[in-house]
């Protein structure tokens, strides 16, 4: 990779501080020009949807992230004034809470609780981890993010001793989320063997009218407050969803705004080279052929970024992996992401990605600054930083001999504009990328699959134990009672044996094992 490519295209803005450079990234001269019509049709898709177009038919509505920092650019006053009114009052909410004017029976809350999954916890989790100050949070901040029971008792014992001076976030849309659902039981029977009232501790993220909604209304929770069904939960960070939990926890989140507003202006942009999503977005096109035939890797060299591939996977991949394009024609489209950080990353699989299977290109994100006080020489004449960028401009060059593609941004700082910033980058990659390849990112119809598959699951297990109890005494191998209750085998012996484990039915273990016998 000569010095005059690097010269030709590196994107820099000197007003939000960031760079790209595209210049590792083979494609032929002339490319940029060649995509130049589909890029134009994006960027019309784009103004559509920011000016209010129905972008997701199967639900019928729109895609507004984008007023979330402009609230002025909302097609309505309506929705204008629901965005301002709601961000002050999630800041009057935080402030009461800070000053102890919102209280538990112990005093000021110190703990928060957020009680969430998918974009109502990756986003969260991401602000959270990169900005967070420990000993200087005006809360400490722990999640529900799964269903699952081992979890839940893990971040429990984390909050033992905590639970008088703990709130909790309860985030669902619908309300009827069931591993958010099952989180708010389990922690409200938390608070319960504690002695306290669960409503004096629990807060509502929801949309107005749900089933947690008319919940925490019946129950007098301590405040509501609303997701709009025009807010997809993947690009929710800058509602509710993120910005309460940010603000309890004490992060600025009008830099974090200002930070994704700046962004947005930006990469409007209708000029190629002057729009850094666009560039992005027409790279991931190059490297997969527009067909996700290789795998994006994210590298922040910045522990602070850690989580941001996981924040990625979800935005790109539930945004992407569709089957069907806007014709109705079988593609089967997405880009897969995963991701570490430097330079841990070269101490687990960049082996691989430099001497193994080329089925990937990768995102470098380079971090200008250090840390916000003088570092010390661990060498002379070097620091731990100095280190750090040593680590990913070697790795760079390590892939590019051998090869392997990378993209690099750079940032001057991890701060909530930065932050800002960087969501809503990625936000308007995913967006131009989708109408590059003509599919709609703004549905997730593969989730809602699985949401039924699993509700199959627990009617199943509810008709399994229902014979069970029906014929006390006798045992049943999984294939009998599955024939007797008309269900799967396989998925009943999954079922008898996770009941099993758990002390829910008797097993007698036999050869081959899914010839075991169940009984209640």
């Amino acid at each position: 990779m000569s010095w005059s490519r690097f010269q030709k295209y590196l994107y820099t803005n000197p007003e939000l501080g960031l760079s790209v450079d595209i210049s590792r990234m083979p494609f032929p001269d002339g490319y940029l020009e060649k995509m130049e019509p589909d890029l134009q049709s994006a960027y019309a898709a784009m103004q559509a949807l920011e000016a209010g177009a129905i972008a997701n038919p199967d639900e019928g509505r729109m895609v507004g992230h984008y007023w979330l920092r402009a609230p002025q650019l909302a097609p309505t006053k309506e929705l204008s004034a629901e965005i301002t009114t709601t961000l002050a009052a999630m800041k009057s909410f935080a402030a009461q809470v800070h000053a102890g004017q919102i209280a538990g029976p112990q005093g000021r809350f110190t703990h928060l609780l957020v009680i969430g999954i998918g974009g109502s916890a990756l986003g969260p989790q991401f602000v959270n981890h990169a900005l967070g100050q420990p000993g200087a949070d005006k809360m400490a901040v722990t999640f529900f993010d799964n269903t699952d029971p081992d979890g839940m008792d893990y971040v429990l014992g984390t909050l033992a001793g905590h639970l008088p001076r703990t709130l909790a976030l309860v985030i669902s849309k619908s309300g009827g989320t069931a591993e958010t659902r099952n989180g708010m039981l389990e922690a409200a029977a938390a608070f319960k063997a504690a002695g306290l009232t669960p409503a004096r501790h629990f807060v509502a993220v929801t949309g107005v009218g749900s089933k947690l909604d008319r919940l925490a209304t019946k129950e007098g929770w301590l405040a509501r407050f609303p997701m709009w069904d025009w807010v997809g939960g993947r690009t929710s960070e800058l509602c509710a969803v993120g910005l309460l939990p940010a603000v309890l926890q004490g992060i600025d989140i009008d830099g974090l705004l200002a930070g994704a507003a700046a962004m947005d202006i930006v990469t409007r942009s209708t000029r190629t080279t002057e729009n850094p999503a666009a560039l992005l977005a027409v790279m991931w096109y190059f490297a997969t052929d527009g067909r996700g035939t290789k795998d994006m890797v994210v590298l922040p060299y910045k522990d602070r970024l850690l989580l941001f591939s996981r924040y990625l996977q979800q935005l790109v991949m539930e945004s992407l992996g569709k089957e069907l394009d806007l014709k109705g024609n079988v593609v089967n489209q997405g880009i897969a992401v995963y991701g570490n950080k430097g330079s841990t990353d070269q101490h687990a699989y960049v082996q691989q990605l430099r001497e193994g299977v080329n089925n990937f290109f990768v995102t470098f994100i380079e971090v200008l600054k250090d840390r916000g006080s003088p570092s010390m020489e661990v060498e002379p004449g070097v620091t731990s930083g100095d280190f750090l960028q040593g680590f990913y401009l070697g790795t760079r060059d390590a892939l590019s001999e051998k090869d392997r593609w990378s993209i690099s941004l750079t940032l001057p700082d991890v701060t909530p504009r930065t932050l800002g910033m960087l969501i809503a980058l990625y936000e308007r990659v995913v967006g131009l990328y989708a109408s590059l390849i003509g599919i709609n990112a703004y549905h997730q119809p593969g989730v809602e699959a699985g949401k039924k598959a699993a509700t199959g699951v627990i009617d199943l297990k509810l008709k399994l134990t229902s014979a069970l109890k029906a014929a006390p005494g006798q045992a049943f191998t999984a294939e009998a009672l599955a024939h007797h209750v008309g269900g799967d085998p396989e998925l009943a012996f999954k079922i008898l044996e996770h009941l099993a484990a758990n002390g829910a039915v008797k097993r007698e273990a036999r050869a081959p094992v899914y010839a075991s016998t169940y009984q209640a």
